[in-house]
């Protein structure tokens, strides 16, 4: 369809486009000829007569000419106009042949539909009549049957609308009617199976009513159900009782052991650490016992080692198992999804004429069942990956293992000797140093001897346990060979195990590459239907360009058509000129002809030219008459185009409409692709991820082996002893699995030889099979959903890994930095003590060091924020972690619950199994005794009775064609069973494989437990080690170590404090949602509780109703069965007596005849004698199935007691767990108040720290007043030697002359600047005043004090040692208290999360009984189903038995029937003797003939009565069908009848619509007629109308021309100044670049500057860094050796420990005391030498601002200026005051040479921009705009300062003198630090060695957001100082002295 619509639209727009364009050009040109022709006519004017004729004449055959070309254009427009034609009709014979199929299509959906609804009618009403008869029958019968009607069915009647709406029907139309037959579809076979299960219950109902007797039977039945069911809920309920109880029990165990355990190992540390003590005292005399230990643990080492190795090998078998055992279960789940798609691939073929729509669903569903194959195939994959990477390991486990036995072997030895070696030296090293210790203690010699003989006698205990150690080891090694010779058995093992497993993989790699291959072939598909998707897009794009042509065509024929109109109009006009100028001329000829009486010849020259003149002009009448013609078929052919182009555009938007739908159609195909591939490429992702984790999985396996062989040899040996115990429990738990399994096969045997002779197991097996099968799949989706939480945990604990490192790494970086920081302090300390006694030694280089210092504070104070919060925001995260921990650990318990609660109900189901199995044995047994009693009674009968051969082998062909159909069935039977053997055997192994995949995975869980553990305690370890070391060095360091130890605590407690709250806020939200769990537990257990009973009480009432209806009916059938059979062979009995007698009778009188009654008798009897057989094996039938039935019931009623119980245990746990949350609010009050107390606590240590805060900050306060002392100091400056610029000034004075003119507009900045000037000049008097004082201070006291200074700071440091001490040890007993506090609260923290864990497996045990009790429900709901499904078989059963029993009747009337015929027979055989007595021998054979053929005959007519009432009910069968099919014909035929009558109207509606347009048709044909006339008379009067046009369009073409012209004037000036902006723009962008690449110079500069200073400061700190760390190592040396000597001198430890740290006090205090007294003498070496260097020298950058500032001040005040410049520079003040006297002179000449000087250097004044009065802006360069800018950007945007002298602050008060608010680069000249900062009033005088920040600080007013050089340039960027520039000078100049600055 759609390559179809694409293929007409391409042909008709390349047609349209090709020929109507090329027509409508030829015809738009020569209508343009035409109409100027027609203009320039129109202004000619015309002279005369024969003038007028002659332009008459030139205009007629152009008009000839015209008309020409016109007809040619018109044929042709003709021919494309049919062509068109022709397309359009079979365009259109294609669109009515697709819409009919369409039609076609939908008239047969609806058809369907209607059968379909009428379907549903007829079995409504079938239903209906069913109900009816069923409620009729029962209430005949007077029982009410058990099952419900669906009362939920309500009919739903869509009526569709009976007639099509349009030809283009919508397809959502027909989607719609689809899913309509779908649903009538699946409403119809809902219908028919409720039809037939009433029909069932109808036919029941009434044989019922028929044999009232058979219901007692059927109600003891359902009582012996129901009483097995309660037998067996009873059996089940103490099964799972037992499960609980036994699951109690092992936890309880597995607690004990694991306390145990722990109670052991720190037992055994403890011993350990005592061991060790005693051997570091006594090493000379323990050298042998240490040589056995290290024998005892390289031992146990190895045997460790060969355990996890047997371990490994183990898990790597269990792991082949679980993948071999996957792969069968992959394997079955293909076979059934392609027996699906098989089942699918038949109905799609059932259905009848299936819709595109159908064939569409059916396709997804093939796609998914597809996809579900793939994903099957993925899942593949994952195991033969995780089957290879289970060989590499066996592979790589076995090597090591051979490998490492033989290598430790042979290196025992040698490591043995190196051990006694190591031993021995590192022995006598320690014995070296002890006898040093000894040396220096001989006093307390004595009571080290002591202590040895009491070692000695300890060493003497060591050696037996060495002894008893020895013999253990040997007991162990032969363990390690026996293990290891099974070691290799089981490596053999895996060997040949891999082997197999490599085939599979092989196999299955296969597999893989077929589906690679089928998933290309898909892709290939996909991008086949992507391709034709972009040719549809593409199609569809050209139609709508050329639908666009086409109405762009349209309009110009639109267009064409008007002008036509309008040059028809002018012709018009002309027309009716040319007749009045003819009137004209006639009128003159008539004058003419009065005048001309006199001249004949002229007469007649005249007459002959008006005969020409009239023939011309009728020749002109007749070409007028000929174009209007033209015209008038022109209009007509334009009318039509017009309707074929109306058309068209239909055509085109019907097409459109198909494609947008075919469009749609695709669209949401290839979504559906899409999203097939997205969800096939999302499973392969999946795989591979699941293959990743599978590899990580394996990867830490590995690493956890390999550091399990590193664990501490005692804790090796308990796993030891405890993986002996397991691996016993294990061997248990196999014993009791094998004789399982070999009950289970015994078993099997049995249910094989049972389900051989009864058909009734194997259902009650199929639902068990159905059962497992689910328990499978949940077992499956338990075990994805384990390994998927593992993968999370398994990253989780990654992730905590890295953080851990993480914190660590900032641990380690944050002390460092302490460390640092309280370097730094102490030293600023010293710094502030040397400044407080020596004030005058404070000299410029301390005061840099100092600021450097205080820089580097701030920054380490900065990252020590920094730093801080990240560890912060780490232990938040650690937090998060472990919580995310715990979740998990969570979940995997409640998997692991829901794990053991499948296996009991596997086990469960075992039993239920057995049980039924013992019960088939019992009815086996009965029955085989029933066949020995029928085998002896027909041995006594054949004794009694010996038949004809005849008659016996007929016998025997019908026994043996009987035995052969029981054969058949007996082996249908076997195999049904055996298959279902296997099936079951296959669940058990399925179900054994899953368990262990679930033991498996808890393996893992607990490992990984056990390894976070591990880590989280080595962790507390570490913390522990290092608060312990942190101890020692309080104990040993001075007082800056305290201070940073007692922050630290400070800061470590409040951590403490934060985490504790986190956790208790935590705990009380897990508490309070824990309760909330609980409550909601509760009330899920009630209602399901409810739910229960009312369960129970259901199942009571179907089982008393079921049990009492077919216990009385099977008790009532079988008792009168019983009696007929009795009474029947009494009968038998008698005649057979009878019989025998006559018989003898006749074999005397005669042997023939005799012979045949005999046979007769004979065939009769034995015929009796099978009937009574099979009677009684239904006896025995029927009594076995009561037994099955008493069993159910009985076991039912033990299922109900079950959960009685069931019910009362869980009532008294949630009793329990009720108290257990009433101890835990105790508890929780309890911590509550311990918390409360810490809170107090804290609060005193806070207060503590203030008290410490304030010391700090009253010492920072003290610093801060100390360096605005030295910043109001300022040394001598040196003296500038003015010579050097004399010779400047003059060589610039011919510039300064030039510049003279430029000054006037400077003076009004100079004005500006003098008022600034007066005020710094104040300011630097003070200045200058406070100098001097200071210096003539500082130089009277620093020779007074420098010996004082060294005695005071003696002293000082030596009061301050005694209050360090004292307060130190304050410290200590506060930090114990402390840390005992944070102890006691740590373990009530634990004690609260034991509690919780308590209470979170009580809440996890509720959910799992209410899981239980769940899946209890599902069972009973189950079983309920099941009862109803033995109803409806016990029902169908029982009409079999009333069929029989009809049989039976018939029979006994047959018997009846024969007994009178034997009666009769005898009778006769009476007579006969007596006439033969009388000797009438030849009439009684006569008579014996005529009885033999009367008894013929009456068995014929007997059997003859038989068939006929059996025909009769087969008949009134067939008629009650038939009439069924009567009726369900009968309302097809109405059905049908109305579909006709729609169908006819449907027809008569069309007819009238074809009618209708028909005559619509004729109506338009008649009004174009008329619009034609019209418009021909419209053509006469336009042709007037064109005249005019034609003028004014010249008029306008005219100025439309002038116009033109002035446009094309002003584009060619807008192009001209384009090209001149483009140019300036270059200009500029070249200036912009130089000035970036000057302004990167500078940066450069000023970064390299920084790095310099930089890099001077690391170094300082990194020797700084060294030396504490020497100092540290040394300390920590110290300690090591005083905790030696104090575990080898307990007795002598108190005394010892006190003389040490004392000497270690005087030792420190020595070395800071030379330290100090080094440092005090290179500082006053530095200060002799600054102090040497600086006098008699001047800061040039403090010169030059003066001398600059000179010139800025006001007149009046620069005498002022010049003082302060002279007292600077040393100069007296009445020379001072001459000079001032001479400069008032001559200043102006001065001043001039000055500006002159400017050009040569970088130190001239700014000037003013020009004004633009000057000079035009667009002509001035880039440069001088940019100068100018900062220039005005330079000007100081705040009003000038009012304040006075006096009110300036001093410069170390301002901002900028403060080093803590700035950043390291703006602290100080380089110069000197003793230069005073001026306030930046104008950055113009900043000097350009001074490093301008790059970063403006934050004090400056300055806005810190926009670009650079929108900023004032003293924040942003170097300063220049702007050159004044002539009118004259280039840009390229001003560039070059800019880049010379």
């Amino acid at each position: 369809m759609a390559s179809w619509l694409g293929g007409l639209g391409a042909g008709l727009g390349q047609s349209l486009v090709g020929q109507v364009g090329g027509s409508l050009s030829t015809l738009t040109g020569q209508i343009s000829s035409f109409t100027k022709d027609m203009l320039l006519e129109g202004t000619e004017e015309v002279g005369g007569v024969g003038t007028d004729f002659g332009v008459s004449n030139s205009n007629l055959r152009d008009i000839e000419n015209t008309y020409a070309t016109l007809r040619s254009e018109n044929e042709r427009l003709k021919k494309v106009c049919n062509d068109l034609e022709e397309k359009h009709e079979a365009a259109e014979l294609q669109i009515k042949q697709q819409s009919i199929e369409y039609r076609n299509q939908l008239q047969q959906k609806e058809v369907e539909i209607s059968h379909l609804k009428a379907r549903h009618h007829a079995l409504q009403e079938q239903l209906q009549t069913v109900q009816t008869a069923a409620q009729s029958a029962q209430l005949g019968a007077g029982v009410s049957p058990s099952t419900t009607t669906s009362a939920s069915f309500v009919p739903v009647v869509r009526h569709a609308s009976s007639g099509f709406q349009g030809d283009d029907m919508d397809f959502g139309d027909v989607i719609w009617s689809q899913q309509e037959i779908n649903r009538l579809s699946n409403d119809i076979s809902r219908l028919e199976t409720e039809v037939e299960h009433w029909k069932k219950i109808a036919q029941f109902s009434k044989l019922q009513g028929s044999s009232d007797t058979d219901e007692n039977e059927i109600c003891k039945l359902q009582n012996i159900i129901k009483d097995l069911k309660q037998r067996l809920s009873q059996e089940i309920d103490e099964h799972q009782h037992e499960l609980s109880v036994l699951q109690d029990a092992h936890r309880q165990k597995l607690t004990e052991i694991s306390r145990r355990h722990r109670e052991e190992l720190g037992e055994y540390e403890e011993r350990i650490e005592e061991l060790e003590d005693q051997l570091q005292k006594g090493a000379g005399i323990g050298l042998q016992s240490n040589m056995a230990e290290s024998k005892a643990a390289r031992l146990k080492e190895l045997e460790d080692e060969a355990k996890i190795i047997n371990q490994k090998l183990s898990s790597a078998a269990e792991e082949k198992n679980l993948v071999l055992k996957e792969l069968e279960l992959v394997k079955k789940e293909n076979s059934q999804v392609t027996q699906e798609y098989e089942r699918l691939k038949s109905e799609f073929s059932k259905l009848p004429s299936p819709v595109p729509k159908d064939q569409a669903g059916l396709e997804a569903q093939v796609e998914a069942s597809q996809q579900a194959v793939q994903s099957l195939q993925a899942e593949v994959l994952q195991l033969q990956q995780a089957l290879l990477d289970a060989e590499n390991e066996i592979t790589r486990l076995t090597r090591p293992d051979q490998e490492g036995f033989q290598k430790e072997g042979a290196s025992l030895h040698p490591q043995y000797e190196n051990t006694t070696r190591m031993s021995t030296e590192g022995q006598n090293l320690e014995l070296s140093q002890l006898r040093q210790d000894l040396e220096r203690k001989q006093h307390e010699f004595n009571e080290i001897i002591a202590e040895k003989e009491t070692l000695l006698a300890e060493l003497e205990e060591l050696d037996k346990q060495n002894q008893e150690a020895t013999q253990h080891m040997i007991i162990l090694k032969e363990q390690l060979s026996k293990q290891n010779a099974e070691a290799a058995n089981t490596v053999n093992q895996l060997k040949m195990n891999t082997d197999s497993e490599k085939r599979k993989t092989s196999k299955l790699e296969a597999e893989k590459m077929e589906m690679k291959e089928e998933l290309e072939a898909q892709r290939e598909k996909l991008s086949q239907c992507t391709f034709a998707l972009n040719d549809l897009h593409m199609t569809k794009q050209q139609l709508e360009t050329k639908i666009k042509e086409l109405e762009e065509q349209l309009k110009k024929s639109q267009d064409s058509n008007s002008k036509n109109k309008q040059e028809i109009v002018e012709i018009k006009k002309t027309l009716k000129c040319r007749e009045e100028e003819l009137s004209v001329v006639q009128n003159e000829l008539t004058k003419v002809n009065q005048q001309s009486n006199s001249s004949d010849q002229d007469l007649s020259i005249k007459e002959k030219e008006i005969s020409k003149l009239n023939e011309q002009i009728a020749e002109n009448k007749l070409v007028s008459k000929d174009l209007e013609k033209s015209v008038s078929a022109l209009q007509i052919e334009n009318e039509k185009l017009h309707i074929t182009c109306e058309d068209l555009k239909q055509q085109l938007q019907e097409a459109n409409s198909g494609k947008s739908k075919i469009a749609f159609e695709k669209d949401t195909m290839l979504e559906a692709l899409k999203i097939e591939k997205g969800r096939l490429e999302s499973e392969l992702d999946q795989a591979e991820s699941r293959l990743l984790e599978q590899a990580h999985k394996y990867e830490r396996t590995i690493e956890e082996l390999s550091n399990a062989r590193n664990m501490d040899t005692t804790a090796l040996q308990f796993e030891h002893e405890r993986l002996v115990k397991i691996s016993q429990e294990r061997d248990f738990e196999i014993a009791e699995l094998k004789r399982n399994i070999e009950q289970m096969e015994a078993d099997h045997e049995e249910t094989k030889e049972m389900l051989a002779t009864s058909l009734a197991g194997q259902k009650q097996l199929t639902e068990l099979i159905k059962e497992k099968e689910v328990f499978v799949e949940k077992f499956k989706a338990r075990a994805s959903e384990l390994e998927q939480e593992h993968d999370i945990y398994i990253k989780d604990s990654k992730q905590l890994e890295r953080l851990k490192q993480h914190l660590e790494e900032k641990d380690r970086s944050l002390s460092v930095m302490k460390e640092e920081n309280n370097h730094l302090k102490e030293e600023i300390e010293r710094l502030k003590d040397q400044q407080s006694r020596s004030a005058p030694l404070a000299e410029p280089k301390t005061l840099d060091i100092i600021t450097e210092l205080e820089a580097e504070i701030t920054q380490l104070t900065v990252l020590k924020n920094n730093l801080e919060e990240e560890v912060k925001l780490n232990n938040r995260t650690f937090e998060d972690q472990n919580q995310k921990m715990s979740q998990l650990q969570q979940t995997l318990e409640e998997h692991k619950k829901e794990i053991e609660e499948s296996k009991c109900q596997h086990e469960q189901m075992r039993i239920a199994h057995m049980q039924v199995c013992l019960a088939k044995d019992e009815e086996i047994k009965s029955l085989q005794g029933t066949i020995e009693q029928i085998k002896t009674q027909l041995r006594n009968q054949s004794h009694v009775i010996q038949p004809d051969p005849s008659n016996l082998f007929q016998e025997t062909k019908v026994q043996t064609l009987n035995g052969e159909n029981g054969n058949e069935k007996h082996d249908l039977s076997k195999a049904e069973i055996e298959r279902l053997v296997k099936g079951i055997k296959e669940r058990e192994m399925e179900i054994k494989l899953l368990n262990e995949k679930n033991v498996s995975l808890s393996r893992q869980i607990d490992e990984l437990s056990r390894d976070e553990v591990g880590k989280l305690m080595q962790i507390i370890q570490e913390k522990n080690l290092e608060i312990q070391a942190l101890h020692a060095t309080v104990s040993s360091s001075s007082y800056r170590q305290e201070v940073l130890y007692l922050q630290q605590q400070l800061q470590a407690y409040a951590m403490e404090r934060e985490q504790v709250l986190a956790v208790l806020s935590e705990k009380t939200r897990e508490n309070s949602q824990l309760k909330t769990e609980y409550h909601k537990m509760m009330d899920i257990v009630a209602a399901k509780e409810a739910a229960l009973k009312k369960l129970h009480e259901e199942n009571q009432k179907l089982a008393n109703e079921f049990g009492s209806s077919s216990q009385d009916m099977s008790r009532e059938t079988i008792k009168n069965l019983s009696r007929i059979i009795r009474e029947k062979d009494i009968e038998i009995d008698a005649l057979s007596q009878k019989c025998q007698t006559l018989l003898t009778v006749l074999q005397t009188s005669s042997m023939g005849g005799g012979n045949e009654l005999g046979g007769i008798n004979s065939n009769q009897f034995e015929e009796l004698l099978q009937e009574r057989d099979k009677l009684k094996l239904q006896v025995k039938k029927m009594e076995e199935w009561k037994q099955q039935v008493t069993t159910t019931v009985q076991n039912m009623q033990h299922e109900s007691l079950h959960f009685h119980e069931e019910l009362q245990r869980l009532q008294a746990q949630i009793s329990s767990d009720c108290e257990n949350s009433s101890k835990l609010q105790v508890e929780y009050n309890g911590l509550i108040q311990n918390y409360e107390q810490n809170e107090q606590k804290l609060k005193m240590l806070s207060q503590e720290l203030v008290h410490v805060q304030h010391s700090i900050g009253e010492l920072s306060n003290t610093k801060n007043v100390i360096l605005e002392k030295l910043d109001m100091v300022t040394p001598p400056v040196p003296v500038i030697s003015s010579t050097s610029e004399q010779p400047l000034a003059l060589t610039s004075n011919s510039a300064s002359q030039r510049l003279t003119t430029e000054v006037k507009p400077l003076k009004e900045e100079l004005e500006h600047m003098k008022k600034t000037l007066q005020e710094k000049d104040a300011t630097i008097r003070t200045l200058q005043e406070n100098n001097q004082r200071l210096s003539d201070s500082m130089a009277a006291s620093s020779e007074r004090k420098a010996q004082e200074v060294s005695e005071l700071e003696i002293k000082h440091l030596k009061e301050k040692c005694d209050v360090l001490q004292k307060s130190l040890r304050e410290k200590d007993l506060l930090i114990k208290s402390k840390s005992d506090q944070l102890l006691s609260l740590s373990e009530s923290l634990g004690n609260k999360e034991n509690e919780n864990e308590v209470l979170k497996q009580a809440v996890t045990n509720l959910k799992e009984r209410t899981l239980v009790l769940e899946m209890d429900i599902c069972k009973l709901k189950e079983e309920n189903d099941k009862i109803v499904a033995k109803c409806r078989e016990k029902e169908t059963e029982f009409r079999a038995l009333q069929e029989t029993n009809m049989q039976f009747s018939m029979m006994l009337k047959e018997k009846e029937f024969e007994s009178h015929s034997m009666t009769e027979k005898a009778l006769t055989f009476e007579k006969l003797l007596k006439d033969r007595e009388q000797g009438k021998t030849g009439e009684l054979n006569q008579l014996l003939n005529e009885a033999k053929s009367m008894q013929e005959k009456a068995v014929i007519f007997q059997q003859e009565r038989d068939q006929v009432m059996l025909a009769l009910k087969q008949k009134q069968m067939e008629t009650s069908a038939l009439q069924n099919e009567v009726q369900h014909l009968r309302d097809k035929e109405r059905r049908l009848n109305q579909e006709l009558e729609r169908l006819r109207n449907h027809l008569l509606e069309r007819e009238d619509t074809s009618t209708r347009e028909a005559l619509a048709s004729e109506d338009r044909e008649s009004k174009l007629k008329k619009k034609v006339q019209v418009l021909e008379e419209k053509l006469l009067s336009s042709s007037t109308a064109v005249e005019n046009a034609s003028h004014q369009a010249s008029m306008q073409v005219e100025s439309l021309q002038e116009q033109l012209n002035l446009v094309t004037k002003h584009r060619d000036e807008t192009v001209l100044q384009l090209t001149i902006s483009q140019e300036q723009v270059k200009q500029y962008a070249m200036s912009l670049a130089n000035l970036q690449m000057v302004l990167e110079q500078f940066q450069q500069e000023e970064k390299a500057m920084y790095s310099a200073e930089l890099q001077k400061h690391q170094r300082q700190t990194a020797e700084w860094k060294k030396k504490a760390e020497q100092l540290e190592e040394k300390v920590i040396s110290l300690q090591e050796s005083l905790e030696e000597a104090n575990t080898a001198l307990d007795s002598a430890s108190r005394l010892t420990e006190q003389l040490d740290l004392k000497e270690e006090q005087i030792e420190a205090l020595k070395r800071e005391g030379e330290i100090k007294q080094e440092m005090l003498e290179d500082a006053q070496n530095k200060l002799m030498n600054l102090i040497n260097s600086t006098e008699g020298k001047v800061d040039k950058v403090l010169m030059r601002n003066l001398f600059i500032g000179h010139f800025h001040t006001p007149k009046n005040k620069r005498h002022e200026v010049l003082r302060l410049m002279g007292s600077i520079l040393g100069i007296k003040k009445d020379e001072l005051e001459q000079l001032v006297l001479e400069d008032q002179k001559g200043v102006t000449r001065w001043m001039t040479g000055w500006f002159g000087g400017g050009t040569m250097g970088s130190k001239s004044v700014p000037s003013t921009p020009l004004r633009p009065t000057h000079q035009s802006i667009f002509n001035s360069s880039f440069s001088e705009l940019f100068v100018k800018f900062l220039e005005t950007e330079s000007r100081p945007t705040l009003p000038p300062p009012t304040l006075s002298v006096h009110d300036m602050k001093p410069l170390g008060a301002t901002g900028i003198g403060k080093p803590s608010t700035n950043c390291p680069g703006s602290i100080a000249d380089p110069t000197g630090p003793g230069t005073t900062k001026r306030p930046d009033a104008n950055p113009f005088l900043a000097p350009r060695s001074a490093a301008v920040p790059l970063i403006s600080p934050a004090n400056l007013g300055t806005s810190g957001s926009g670009h650079l050089l929108m900023k004032p340039i003293s924040d942003a960027l170097p300063t220049f100082t702007p050159l004044p520039v002539a009118p004259d000078a280039s840009a390229g100049a001003v560039l070059k002295d800019l880049l010379k600055q």
